[in-house]
């Protein structure tokens, strides 16, 4: 037998069978199997698809046992891969914008980019020709001793290079260094596509234990073995920290039978400075519950300690957090105002000074952390995807809200069908009724019915409506309220809204409808109580209140104060007329204020974010207007809009054609 018949590669053909099932990629399947059955080579072990990919070959030391000794230096390296489907173009550049976001380096100023040839890489041809690809690969990269490194970039290029020759590849990567932590870290975007433009697939051995051993052995070349005083000193540190360390998982290696035992022995004389340690770390552990010492020198260790510790650690990361927020803003809090929250299940707004952003966890993903100063008096920390926070700066007032999902209008089409008729849809009746009652665009009144019927299909499989045949279906009663609480289950989202753009000393004399003009008239909707951030609040307003009377929008009768009818109004208005002459010294047209059930013509331009809320710059053939804006409105970016204003709203007609309908 040759010494190399032991290998199994597939060699795949097509896949013609179509039955149920066979979804799944062939290849995984062989592996399942395989697994499930014991198959062994003749190292022993089962065959698995942690070896697959490039950098299979680089992970055999660590296959064989093989561990780099106490001298070596640590280093941590966190991995994500991306898949960048469509639409998510703008999340890496949001991210690669965030990584060199402004007080990161050691001058507090932007990260720098850099990449193999260059301290000054171009972040928007790095994103161009990743253009099309399937996925993306970040690191973060941090060395135990990074801070002894007068220059991380010479390290890190040292390391990719590493990595090319172990993938047997050229790389296409940009990173930067941050120097906003306890410990200098660095960023690394690695495209996903090798040098022939193929997709990039690295073996999980090789990113799990590979990459980690490389960077281990280069910084240990770049500053030396760790001395024996060193790791003392390091492992002195861990004794008391409120995190999951290298004593823990020694604790752990060495238990035998779910016991430790580190009564003395003969022993060299750095390990009993090793077992001193680890009796001072356990010592700590039975103060917090996690370890029992049931006999001399005898300990047991509980079942959860490795997770409470993370969770620990997890939490004093985000204290830190916090902390560092408030510093920023010269403002400090106990920690017992401090709220952590893992789920936002209150339905009631949460409003504050937004004094912390950034990109949470371990910085590899598209979850943003949020630290508010509340109204309320308390300091809140939350995570929130990325596309829920939008693009709110730091300063502003906000609230984060549940959004309440709006019963649909085929909902309420279907129930009227189906109390007309005994309790039933059919969609024969409805498309009947539909030619003869209902405008559709382009006729298509086929397409128009079927979108309710996979609407009922959907509903089907929750129970809460049942087809009877092809062309019937049985609707209960409470069908609108059953439909609408099934969408609030799976579509309710929390989101991030701005309530104001400037903060509490400005708004005291802004000529304009601020947040704390809405928080005098409805100071319970906001939930302001006497204690940090909201202290502030109820300082301001008084102030704002003395400011609104010398402008003559509000008046005191005994202890009440009484606003102007409409000042609210009067206030965005004198906004509005400021902000338009500042538009009419930058161009041609002059400006207007269009009055209620004026109708507005013209192309819409931008959008504006003025104190008094958002507002859309319509350019007319003879004049310039600013209407409220709404979402819906930005796809007509740079095309012709009319529609009628109403109050706070506008019912829009777009483009010069035929009319789409008014919206509100």
């Amino acid at each position: 037998m040759s010494d190399r018949d032991d290998r199994f590669k597939p060699e795949l053909g097509r896949i013609r069978s179509v039955g149920r099932g066979c979804g799944r990629p062939y290849l995984n399947r062989v592996l399942k199997e395989m697994s499930v059955a014991g198959l062994a080579g003749l190292s022993g072990h089962s065959f698995s698809g942690y070896r697959i990919g490039r950098g299979n070959d680089a992970g055999r030391h660590e296959r064989a046992g093989y561990r780099p000794g106490p001298a070596y230096r640590r280093v941590i390296i966190k991995t994500r891969l991306v898949r960048l489907s469509s639409g998510r173009q703008a999340a890496v550049r949001a991210h690669l914008r965030y990584i060199q976001r402004d007080g990161v380096s050691r001058t507090n100023d932007p990260g720098e980019l850099y990449d193999c040839s260059s301290d000054a890489a171009d972040g928007k041809a790095f994103l161009d020709r990743g253009e099309g690809d399937r996925h993306q690969f970040r690191f973060i990269v941090s060395a135990e001793d990074a801070a002894e490194l007068d220059d991380q970039k010479p390290f890190i290029r040292d390391l990719m290079a590493a990595m090319e020759k172990d993938l047997g590849t050229r790389l296409d990567w940009v990173a930067v260094d941050h120097f906003n932590t306890d410990n200098p870290h660095t960023h690394i975007l690695l495209r996903g596509k090798d040098e022939r433009g193929q997709d990039l697939i690295i073996a999980r051995d090789y990113i799990r234990e590979g990459m980690r051993r490389r960077a281990s052995e280069l910084i240990t070349l770049e500053l030396g073995p760790q001395t024996e005083l060193e790791i003392r000193r390091k492992l002195e540190r861990q004794v008391a920290q409120d995190r999951f360390t290298d004593l823990d998982r020694d604790l752990l290696r060495s238990a035998a039978d779910g016991i430790v035992d580190l009564r003395a022995m003969p022993e060299p004389a750095r390990d009993r400075h090793k077992r001193l340690q680890k009796i001072g770390r356990l010592q700590v552990l039975a103060e917090r519950g996690l370890a029992l010492e049931i006999k001399t020198g005898r300990w047991t260790l509980s079942p959860k300690l490795e997770e409470t510790l993370r969770q620990a650690g997890e939490r004093g990361d985000i204290i830190k957090t916090m902390h560092r927020a408030l510093a920023d803003q010269k403002q400090s809090r106990a920690i017992v105002s401090f709220d952590i929250h893992h789920d936002i299940s209150s339905e009631h707004p949460m409003t504050g000074l937004l004094i912390g952003k950034g990109v949470a966890g371990d910085g590899l993903g598209d979850r943003l952390h949020l630290v508010i100063d509340g109204s309320d008096g308390r300091v809140h920390y939350l995570e929130l995807p990325e596309a829920a926070c939008g693009d709110i700066p730091r300063g502003s007032l906000v609230e984060v809200v549940r959004t309440r999902q709006q019963a649909r209008a085929a909902d309420r089409t279907i129930a009227d069908l189906a109390r007309q008729n005994e309790s039933l849809y059919e969609p024969a009746v409805h498309l009947l009724m539909a030619r003869e009652r209902i405008p559709v665009p382009g006729d298509n009144h086929e397409g128009y019915v079927e979108a309710h019927v996979r609407r009922l299909e959907a509903l089907r499989r929750t129970g809460i409506v049942e087809r009877l045949g092809p062309d019937c279906w049985r609707i209960p009663e409470d069908y609108e309220l059953r439909a609408e609480a099934h969408d609030r289950s799976r579509n309710q989202q929390v989101r991030l809204r701005l309530l104001c753009p400037i903060g509490l000393e400005t708004q005291i004399t802004a000529n304009a409808a601020t947040w704390l003009d809405r928080a005098i008239l409805d100071p319970g909707s906001f939930g302001i109580r006497d204690g940090g951030f909201g202290r502030e609040v109820l300082r301001s307003m008084e102030h704002r209140k003395e400011w609104l009377a010398g402008q003559g929008l509000l008046h005191q009768e005994a202890d009440r104060w009484i606003p102007h009818r409409n000042f609210l109004t009067l206030l965005a208005r004198r906004e509005l007329e400021e902000t338009g002459r500042g538009l009419e010294q930058m161009g041609d047209l002059p400006f207007r204020v269009p009055e209620n059930g004026e109708r507005v013509r013209g192309i819409y331009r931008q959008s504006l974010t003025l104190v008094s809320g958002k507002y859309a710059l319509i350019e007319g053939t003879h004049e310039i207007n600013l209407v409220p804006w709404r979402p819906v409105i930005e796809r007509e970016l740079g095309r012709h809009v009319s529609g009628i204003v109403h109050g706070d709203g506008v019912s829009w007609k777009m483009g010069r054609g035929r009319d789409r309908g008014p919206w509100r």
